[in-house]
Order: structure tokens, then sequence, then C-alpha cells
């Protein structure tokens, strides 16, 4: 009889499970009578027929010995650039990094300094102003970010383009994979 004010329990779901769970068995997945009876004793259930022989029987982990045969090249082109991209805003952080050390250190106003008077002509100093600034600094460094986003995508395509060729000649990377213990 269930509690007062609580519904009732529905006799297809099972009580503390969630809905996805509580769904009926389909009657063409449950075991064949016939075939259970066939088997041998200790095997019905797929479970063994004590707890002492399951413990004596620790085999480890298993594990399986799989070759890596393909590489999407259209896949490795997508992960490339997208990694080429992160790789360019740290390069990007980095320089910013790089050029608040050294401006606080002094070290662009004594370059500046030293190319102003090593400088015979206002046209080698650009109107006697100052030559490393931070758009030429970063400016400088999107530009060598934009060619290296370019050339490791290039790079990992190819790579694996090269890698689908030599795999197809040799069989591939082999990978053993096992359980944790």
């Amino acid at each position: 009889m269930p509690a007062a004010g609580s519904a009732p329990v529905d006799s297809t779901q099972a009580v503390g499970l969630p809905p996805a769970a509580a769904r009926p068995i389909d009657p063409a997945a449950r075991p064949d009578p016939a075939r259970a009876a066939a088997r041998p004793a200790g095997q019905g259930a797929g479970r063994p027929s004590s707890g002492k022989a399951r413990s004596t029987t620790n085999r480890g982990p298993r594990r399986a010995r799989l070759q890596l045969r393909h590489i999407d090249t259209w896949s490795a082109l997508k992960i490339s650039l997208v990694l080429s991209i992160a790789l360019f805003f740290v390069w990007m952080v980095a320089v910013g990094i790089l050029y608040g050390v050294l401006g606080g250190l002094g070290v662009f106003d004594t370059v500046n300094d030293l190319i102003g008077q090593l400088a015979t002509t206002t046209e080698a100093t650009d109107g006697g102003g100052e030559v490393i600034t931070a758009g030429v600094v970063f400016g400088g460094a999107a530009v060598i970010g934009a060619i290296n986003i370019v050339l490791l995508t290039a790079l990992c395509t190819v790579g694996t383009f090269v890698y689908n060729l030599c795999s197809d000649l040799v069989g591939g990377l082999e990978v053993t994979l096992a359980e944790r213990d």
C-alpha cells in the first residue's frame, strides 16, 4: 500500500531507477529457456556458480593490439588549423609579456636612443621618432604568427597524407590498449 500523498507505482517502472532504465524488456532480447537448459551447469546466468570461482580467476586487465591504418586528411586539417590558431594566441600573449618585461627594463628606450645616435639622416629614423614601438613589435609578431598558422596547418596535412601512404606499405602504427587495474 503506498504511503499517504504518494503516487502509486506503475508495474512497468522499477522503483528508484531513472525512466530510461525502466523501459520494458524487448521480448526478442529475452533469453531462450531452451538454450539455457542446454548449457552446462554454472553457465546459466553468465555468472560463476560461487564467489570463490570469481576471486581465484583474476586475469588482470584486458589488452588489445590495434593498428592505426588511416588518418582522415580532412579531419587532420581541421584539427591542425584549430591548434595552430590556439598557438597563435599563445604566441601573441608570450610576445606581449616579453614586450612588457623588456619595456619595463628600459631596453627599447636604450635601443631607440642608440639607433637615433647612429642615424645620419632623418629618413632612416622616420622623422626622428622611435623605431621600436608596440605597433611594430605586435605587427611583426602577428605576421610571424599568421605565417606559422599556414605552415603548421600545411605541414600537418601533408604529414597525414605521407603517413597514410606509408601505412599502406608497412601496415600502420601498432598500439596496445589495456584496461586500468
